[in-house]
């Protein structure tokens, strides 16, 4: 959804008319349904008073706090971290119990030969 359709909703959910936004912002009705069809450039200072008006932070216009969205990536990518840590620690030890077989069978081999059996 656009900057300015969100804008609309958010004032048809708060139950103000364009005609009161407007004379918040101290601009016309003409400018401020401008606004909502998206027919002029937005400045975030005027994005800023507009949801002054309503009372929603600009974090929450957008979605949800930052701090919110970055903690909740964060867990994820710890959950996803030990998981492969996890997976890791499996590869290492079969890749060691491989290693010592083939070198039990290397120094066998080497050690029969030494005494004579093939």
């Amino acid at each position: 959804m656009k900057v300015h359709e969100k804008i609309r909703q958010l004032r048809l959910e708060k139950g103000y008319s364009q005609e009161v936004m407007a004379e918040e912002l101290q601009i016309s009705t003409t400018a401020y349904g401008d606004v909502e069809r998206g027919k002029t450039e937005l400045s975030l200072s005027r994005l800023e008073q507009i949801l002054r008006v309503f009372g929603t932070p600009l974090e929450a216009f957008f979605g949800g706090s930052s701090t919110e969205k970055l903690q909740a990536e964060n867990d994820k990518l710890k959950l996803e971290n030990e998981k492969l840590k996890q997976e890791n620690q499996y590869w290492r030890e079969k890749f060691d119990e491989r290693l010592l077989t083939e070198l039990y069978r290397i120094g066998a081999a080497t050690h029969r030969e030494r005494i004579g059996f093939k």
